[in-house]
């Protein structure tokens, strides 16, 4: 096997390193590089096909990320216990690949080329979605296929100290405010060269606004561009070791030799010739009508003037002119645009088209809303559901779970086009999940809100910039949900071109001109913070003083799109639709988790079927959560009181006479719900009277669970044991049963036979007698340890406080729930 190379370096304000190891894995692929962070291990390859398929008019690159759950030392959780579909963090760190990536090869290069980075060690500290960045460009940077590189990337975390500190673990990027992923690429060779800035994909964590309510500072523009600034030294660092990998590898295996390759044009000279001669004043025309679907038509009529022109004398290159008409095109709206400042539409660089907002539209919906600017439509609606339908996420991160859910659909008639539809897209889960990036800080905690949120964003017609339409669309839904946000979001896309060395930033771009023009740059946030950002472009990077402006026209538009949101509505509903469920939590002590629960779950599952309310318990390790849920109020509160009597139960009065159910037998007795929560010990001494005066033998000749029976309380010990005598004979003679079997938890609706005063709702402590009972001679509490001595041995250190009270054993296994520790 042959040996590999392998570099590596610190990273800067860190106590880790970056590595790349090549020559050793992946042989026949035309580049592979191993990346190591920490213990986060991946492969990443790089193949191209060595010709071009017939037909291809374009670039066809594909990243693929592959995580494999031995990676995280799990076995994967589906039915076929294997990978399945990639998750939609694999599809993000593809897109995250792909944008910086592809800008970097050579114009009208068209094999087929296929980057995939497989994770192969996740240490659950350091994130490989970065480290897959630097590693597909360092891969390519082996392979021979052309490629203008390397291209670094880095995450950078906003502390509540308000420093930008670089690859963050996961606990510190949970611990900060904001996030951003920066990708650049050297203007020079030099190793201090300038970066020019290609990709940024940024957003809040779902703890920026509790930070910033304890004093962090707000993530401004102004902010967010130091952090670009600051991404530069990480993304230098990522290039020079890349470069050092490309050194190394050539002195100890070659020159690497580049693949034969040729390039294509759309059209050639001559063609371009006639067609901006013939064409350009009726595609100048066209591009002057407002609407998009008449402006489409007049653009495809132009085009048939000008094929029917030129039909003879290029009768065999009839794709040359549609490729040449296109080109025309874009050249006419991007020269109107930077020399003259209008666009295709009329407006100019920094107007917002016409904005409208509107609150239930559905009537069965918890939330709904239409948000429109200009022709583009969005549809948003909001679900409210119960704790226990939060997404579980089978990853090989630390992330195992999502509370908050952001759907994005985008069907081919938003376009008015015919397509199939056959599940999310790639782009679709990518624009749901940078629309969920931008409200997930100011959704308010669970707890707070409990509810399990969910919010889809159908496109009903698209001219640019559907996905910040969701954003805004989805703050209406959710605020008209009664969903108390902390601050309203809104979002704008912005679209930038650059001629003759000059940069032109445009307000709330069209479809069009986000096709002809070289970036895509969305942000979201709320009045005075930023909560999401994304940028892609099509050049060669951006100037960092050329973002910071943008993102400063951006806020300008935000502040107005949010005033006209606030027209239809202005703050969170007070209270949840009608039809959503009704929530209430309650915090517990979690060694009182197993006493809510029951023994195999009989106490919780009794409250759910006789309240009619759904019932959640979980823990974090110090603190137990209760979170109940029904449409019917009432039912809710009755479960509330139903758990708070088992957490509190009330006091038994000795001499009282209670009306109770058997809930338990054992060898020497048995135990009766005499209150909610309370139960106390019939001994078996004490059931002589059902057998005629006869001694019993077997409690269960007289006795049966869930048997009502009424009891006098004889006794309480200091421990709270309560001990109960028969006071009549119990209802169905003697052995009878009940049809109501084991219920295993308490009840609310016994019913007692002795006065109104012998039910005590008290919570004070329960009341002990100056002597225990006698039992043959011997107290009640020395007897019970007895028996269960003689039953099941030993009792261990302890023991007489394992008696009767609501906690104990009744035969099954009371072992408290252990809930999933949450990652907020």
């Amino acid at each position: 096997m042959a040996d590999a190379i392998s570099v590596s370096a610190p990273i800067s304000g860190t106590d880790r390193t970056m590595s790349f190891e090549a020559g050793k894995l992946a042989q026949l692929a035309d580049g592979a590089v191993v990346a190591r962070i920490g213990d986060t291990v991946l492969l990443a390859t790089a193949t191209a096909a060595r010709h071009v398929r017939e037909g291809t008019d374009f670039f066809p690159l594909t990243v693929d990320i592959e995580e494999r759950t031995y990676a995280a030392g799990k076995i994967p959780g589906s039915f076929f216990r294997r990978e399945g579909k990639s998750s939609d963090q694999a599809i993000l760190t593809c897109r995250l690949i792909d944008r910086p990536l592809r800008p970097s090869f050579p114009d009208g290069f068209r094999n087929e080329v296929h980057v995939v980075g497989t994770i192969i060690g996740a240490d659950q500290v350091n994130p490989h979605d970065v480290l897959a960045i630097n590693a597909s460009s360092a891969a390519l940077m082996l392979s021979g296929i052309p490629f203008d590189g390397p291209i670094g990337a880095v995450r950078v975390a906003y502390t509540t100290e308000g420093e930008w500190i670089g690859h963050p673990t996961f606990e510190e990027g949970e611990e900060s405010t904001f996030e951003l992923v920066v990708a650049g690429r050297a203007l020079t060779e030099d190793a201090d060269t300038d970066i020019a800035i290609m990709m940024v994909e940024a957003g809040g964590t779902e703890k920026s606004w509790s930070y910033y309510d304890e004093g962090a500072p707000k993530v401004t523009e102004e902010v967010l561009a130091s952090g670009l600034e600051a991404a530069k030294t990480w993304i230098r660092e990522a290039i020079n070791l890349q470069r050092r990998l490309v050194q190394d590898y050539t002195v100890a295996r070659g020159p690497i030799e580049t693949i034969a390759f040729s390039t294509f044009s759309d059209y050639q000279d001559d063609v371009w010739a006639r067609v901006e001669a013939v064409g350009t004043d009726p595609i100048a025309k066209a591009n002057l009508v407002r609407s998009k679907a008449a402006r489409n038509a007049a653009l495809d009529a132009a085009g048939e003037e000008i094929r029917a022109a030129l039909g003879d004398e290029f009768a065999d290159r009839a794709g040359e002119v549609k490729g040449a008409i296109r080109s025309l095109t874009k050249k006419l709206v991007r020269k109107s645009i930077v020399e003259d400042g209008v666009r295709v539409d009329g407006r100019g660089i920094a107007d917002i088209r016409p904005l409208s907002a509107e609150i239930d539209l559905l009537p069965t919906a918890h939330g709904s809303a239409l948000f429109q600017r200009g022709e583009t439509q969005v549809l948003n609606v909001t679900t409210l559901g119960m704790p226990r339908m939060q997404q579980q996420l089978d990853t090989i991160t630390p992330v195992d779970h999502k509370r908050y859910m952001h759907h994005y659909n985008f069907p081919p008639f938003s376009t008015g086009e015919t397509g199939f539809m056959r599940g999310p897209k790639r782009r679709e889960i990518g624009h749901g999940l940078l629309a969920e990036r931008a409200l997930l800080p100011v959704v308010p905690p669970v707890e707070d809100f409990s509810y399990t949120l969910r919010v889809v964003s159908d496109v009903l017609a698209s001219n640019g910039s559907t996905s910040m339409a969701s954003v805004c669309g989805s703050t209406l839904s959710l605020m008209a949900a009664g969903v108390p946000l902390r601050a309203p979001v809104a979002g704008i896309a912005m679209g930038l071109v650059y001629e003759d060395g000059k940069y032109v930033t445009l307000t709330d771009i069209l479809g069009s001109e986000d096709a002809f023009g070289d970036m895509d740059f969305k942000v979201a946030g709320t009045a005075d913070a930023v909560t999401a950002l994304q940028l892609d472009t099509k050049i060669a990077g951006l100037p960092a003083d050329v973002l910071a402006k943008a993102l400063l026209q951006a806020k300008e538009a935000r502040l107005t799109i949010l005033g006209v949101m606030a027209g239809a509505i202005a703050e969170p509903r007070d209270h949840v639709a009608a039809s959503a469920p009704k929530i209430v939590s309650m915090e517990i002590p979690i060694d009182k988790i197993g006493e809510v629960i029951g023994p195999k779950g009989k106490v919780i599952n009794t409250l759910q079927q006789e309240t009619g309310a759904d019932i959640a318990v979980d823990d974090d390790g110090v603190v137990g959560t209760v979170t109940i849920g029904a449409k019917d109020g009432n039912a809710v509160e009755e479960a509330r009181r139903r758990i708070s009597l088992i957490l509190d139960p009330p006091t038994a009065d000795v001499g009282a006479v209670y009306g109770g159910r058997v809930v338990n037998i054992t060898k020497f007795g048995a135990f009766v719900n005499v209150l909610p929560g309370r139960d106390g010990l019939l001994h078996i001494s004490k059931l002589s009277s059902l057998a005629g005066g006869k001694r019993i033998n077997n409690v269960e000749d007289v006795l049966t669970l869930g048997q009502a029976v009424e009891v006098r309380v004889d006794d309480i010990d200091p421990q709270g044991k309560v001990s109960l005598s028969l006071a009549s004979a119990p209802e169905g003679g003697s052995g009878s049963g009940s049809a109501n079997g084991d219920r295993g938890g308490s009840s609310s609706s016994h019913s007692s036979h002795s006065s109104p005063s012998s039910h005590s709702s008290s919570s004070s402590a329960p009341s002990s007698s100056s002597a225990p009972a006698k039992v043959d001679g011997t107290s009640f509490e020395d007897a019970f340890e007895a028996e269960l001595v003689a039953d099941i041995g030993d009792l261990g250190p302890g023991a007489a406080d394992a008696g009767n009270d609501r906690g104990g054993d009744r035969g099954g296994d009371r072992r408290p729930l252990r809930g999933r520790s949450r990652r907020r």
